[in-house]
């Protein structure tokens, strides 16, 4: 997948299609929240294996029961195509 940043215009129609996704600070960025700790940790470390196949990895935040991810590609300093493709990835877990 070719690593471009996307326009606005593009990110705005992919967003649309990724349930609870939205842009701030420039990034892709959607919160969680679990019953408990354990089902956080356990929801991030699922993503993270995902994201490490994908060798596209996202900045997590985690307290108690919340996760917070962001996706940005660093390499284009913006979002781009592999953003959205790991964003729907960690919507279908």
């Amino acid at each position: 997948m070719p690593k471009e940043k996307l326009t606005d215009k593009e990110i705005t129609t992919a967003i649309a299609q990724l349930p609870e996704w939205k842009v701030v600070d420039g990034k892709l960025h959607r919160a969680f929240k679990f019953q408990n700790f354990v089902e956080a940790f356990a929801y991030m470390t699922k993503v993270a294996i995902v994201a490490e196949k994908m060798d596209h990895h996202p900045e997590f935040f985690n307290v108690y029961n919340r996760v917070v991810i962001d996706l940005s590609t660093h390499d284009v300093d913006g979002i781009s195509a592999l953003d959205l493709e790991l964003a729907k990835k960690i919507n279908t877990l």
